[in-house]
């Protein structure tokens, strides 16, 4: 069975018909490293399926500080959210960390076949669900663990991560410091 579909039927039973319905508005687009699929201070137009590669958002302060809020793994839906519903500009610039697999689709038809499609409409709130749940467990995560902790949980979710992701982009993940982030990766090593 096609991965995607799968996927897909993670959050709902979706029918051949609906899934037509979804590939007929999706585009599917390779994408090298580094680059910026949406950027800081625009207004985004679409979202993404990621299918391979690992994505990030960030935040940039006015001094050109990042501050990465999240990585994206395959099969995740990867956007700015808040401005695709707000249609304002994005706060969050989404970037590409290695080579990228995607479906690209534009938002207002998801939301335009969300409203002639119960289907497609109960598939959104599902995933609408999932994105809400992730986001509560990575602040519970900020408020109920140490960064060893975080390092830990992350290294497990992404295995590899350490020589997929530059030290840099870790420790802001993580909030804090590269040479933090060496002490702990040091400190386990250890043990």
């Amino acid at each position: 069975m096609n991965p995607n579909v799968i996927f897909l039927n993670s959050f709902l039973d979706v029918s051949e018909e609906t899934f037509e319905k979804l590939t007929s508005i999706s585009t599917f687009r390779k994408i090298e490293k580094g680059v910026q699929i949406d950027k800081s201070g625009e207004i985004p137009s679409k979202i993404y399926l990621l299918i391979s590669g690992i994505m990030r958002a960030y935040l940039s302060s006015e001094t050109g500080k990042e501050f990465n809020k999240n990585f994206f793994m395959p099969f995740s839906f990867v956007g700015s959210l808040t401005a695709l519903i707000k249609k304002r500009p994005s706060r969050l610039t989404y970037e590409t960390l290695t080579e990228c697999k995607v479906y690209e689709l534009n938002f207002d038809d998801i939301i335009k076949f969300c409203k002639e499609d119960i289907l497609i409409s109960n598939l959104y709130s599902k995933v609408l669900e999932r994105i809400f749940i992730r986001y509560e467990e990575r602040q519970l995560e900020f408020i109920s663990m140490d960064a060893t902790e975080r390092y830990l949980k992350l290294r497990k979710k992404i295995p590899g991560i350490d020589g997929l992701i530059p030290q840099y982009h870790i420790a802001s993940y993580l909030s804090i410091t590269p040479v933090q982030l060496s002490r702990i990766r040091k400190k386990i090593d250890k043990n």
